[in-house]
């Protein structure tokens, strides 16, 4: 794969063999960001589980303390006083059964985050074939399944990501912006990696972090050291 000149010169700022702290693995990330536009920074995180196996399957939520630095659409399924409740916390939309034809038919995806109650995943399940590709199915372990709304949208608008294995055993999550400090980018990155250790399954044998890399959109990546999560 051909790469630019300009990734080619921050890809030498980077020793390919060694592992970084996090602090000197964001330093680097933010150095060798050199798009025109705010890039994401994000990280990859290879894990020594077999996601094929229920007892091993990693999937959860977590609150960065200083967000993704991407404003977050949500949509909120619920029935009465809950749909008054979800847009009093700041959800972007919300409703019942109407919204079914709109996403199924008109082809509305303007969300990002599908929040639902309980006695509204018989009515969200009718989706499933256009939201689970999407990965927008609410989920009870990512928090996304709940009677509590005002929480689920407040914690979601302060800066709640879902992480889950991709059919690699890799998690890609986003951690912040480019333009973050270098401080806000070493919390949010501490934060996640505790909420990925808390998460080990019992069933996991062997090394659970394989490699964790942090990169920017269109920057190299940067090796992180896991001795310390180990």
């Amino acid at each position: 794969m051909k790469r630019g000149k300009k990734y080619v010169e921050a890809a030498k700022k980077i020793d390919r063999a060694a592992q970084y702290e996090v602090a000197d693995a964001v330093k680097l990330v933010k150095e060798t960001a050199g798009a025109k536009f705010d890039e994401t920074v994000e990280a990859h995180i290879r894990l020594g589980v077999d996601g094929r196996h229920a007892d091993q399957q990693i999937r959860g939520a977590v609150v960065l303390p200083h967000g993704t630095g991407k404003t977050v659409r949500v949509l909120v399924f619920a029935k009465g006083d809950k749909v008054d409740e979800a847009l009093a916390a700041g959800a972007d939309y919300a409703g019942g059964e109407e919204l079914i034809p709109k996403i199924q038919n008109d082809g509305w995806f303007e969300f990002d985050v599908v929040v639902a109650t309980p006695d509204m995943m018989g009515v969200v399940g009718r989706l499933g074939r256009v939201l689970g590709p999407k990965g927008l199915m609410p989920n009870p372990k990512a928090g996304t399944v709940t009677m509590d709304v005002t929480k689920a949208v407040l914690d979601i608008k302060a800066g709640k990501i879902e992480y889950r294995l991709d059919k690699a055993n890799i998690v890609h999550v986003p951690v912040g912006k480019a333009s973050f400090t270098e401080e806000q980018l070493v919390e949010n990155v501490e934060t996640l990696m505790a909420a990925i250790t808390k998460a080990k399954p019992a069933a996991a044998k062997g090394q659970y972090y394989k490699s964790v890399s942090l990169s920017s959109t269109m920057g190299p990546g940067v090796k992180l050291s896991t001795a310390k999560y180990a």
